[in-house]
């Protein structure tokens, strides 16, 4: 498995894999939300690659020093096999390498549905904080 930045060639292999994946009230939320990211910095978008298919994304999104997971996605027969977990580390180094502070999860209620996730990685709930504005202010 490989982990890297999307490619504008991605998009409909993502995009794909978030209908399947999310919930119709999620899915509409994030494709808003992965537009906007790609406009602002497509480097914070990640994909995790299978045998050159897509099978996980990342969307992240940078608000001044704060960085936050606002998205991860990974096709269920892929599911409990590190994915997510590799995205997440990806994102947390491309934080680093722009020296964010504080790494927090958009607590949402789509993510509230991955919480144990979250918790197998050491997050707190004090990691989760709900975004007051649209990704779409949040960041840019």
């Amino acid at each position: 498995m490989q982990i890297r930045s999307f490619q504008l060639s991605d998009y409909r292999t993502v995009a794909e894999l978030l209908e399947e994946v999310l919930s119709e009230e999620c899915c509409e939320e994030t494709m808003g939300a992965f537009a906007r990211q790609l406009s602002w910095d497509s480097e914070l978008v990640l994909v995790a690659e299978s045998k050159g298919s897509v099978v996980g994304v990342l969307i992240g999104t940078i608000d001044q020093q704060k960085g936050y997971v606002y998205r991860v996605a990974v096709k269920k027969n892929f599911r409990r096999q590190g994915v997510g977990r590799a995205l997440v580390t990806n994102m947390n180094n491309r934080f680093r390498q722009r020296k964010v502070l504080k790494v927090l999860i958009a607590g949402d209620k789509h993510n509230e549905l991955l919480r144990p996730f979250y918790d197998s990685l050491g997050l707190r709930p004090a990691d989760f904080v709900q975004l007051t504005q649209p990704l779409s202010i949040v960041a840019g």
